[in-house]
């Protein structure tokens, strides 16, 4: 059983969502004790955005690729596999200005690749990578939930399932520590729930 741990905030010791997946990875452990765990932080170690070079990379022969693609393509193929080798995906994942860090968003976009994560067929596109389990580590400054007067303005869970649907999990579990910026008080009872979520979801 292999475990992708990511992580995506850039506040490092003071971030919320990288403490509840740091609890699901860890519970996940205790329960999986053979399991393969690989990490990502993304803040520290960033993948550089797409450009229209490396977007284009697949058409043009690989004698004309620049040692900069070449590098980009090695940068791909790693996160690609780290993907697609894992049975367990936990992502810490905040919501910055309603919608997900764009450290995260360009680690996805070397994932939705199409023949790798995804296909278009006549009855439309298909998942690859059905099977997996994803657990996110959701945090939020305020309350963006379902019947929330701002839940249309979610950009950050709604996105991360829907893309995660479109590569074809289906098992994809929410841990969400809410309105964490709305009081100190708010902020650890916010907490200590996710905790406890965070646990069950690791089971």
């Amino acid at each position: 059983m292999n475990l992708l741990h990511v992580d995506s905030s850039i506040l490092g010791p003071a971030s919320v969502s990288r403490g509840l997946s740091a609890i699901i990875v860890e519970a996940w452990k205790r329960k999986n004790r053979s399991s393969k765990v690989i990490y990502r932080d993304l803040a520290a170690d960033p993948i550089s955005h797409l450009n229209g070079s490396l977007l284009l990379a697949s058409a043009i022969d690989a004698s004309q690729h620049t040692p900069e693609i070449i590098s980009e393509l090695a940068v791909s193929a790693k996160a690609m596999a780290e993907f697609l080798a894992a049975d367990v995906i936990v992502i810490g994942a905040p919501m910055y200005n309603f919608g997900i860090p764009s450290q995260l968003k360009a680690w996805i976009d070397r994932l939705a690749v199409t023949g790798k994560t995804f296909t278009y067929t006549p009855q439309g596109p298909k998942g690859l990578a059905g099977g997996k389990t994803v657990i996110v580590a959701s945090s939020r400054g305020g309350y963006y939930g379902a019947g929330t007067p701002l839940a249309m303005i979610d950009h950050q869970e709604n996105y991360l399932k829907s893309t995660f649907g479109f590569l074809g999990i289906t098992d994809i579990r929410f841990v969400r520590a809410e309105g964490v910026n709305i009081s100190m008080e708010a902020k650890q009872q916010a907490i200590a729930a996710a905790e406890q979520e965070a646990r069950k979801a690791a089971a």
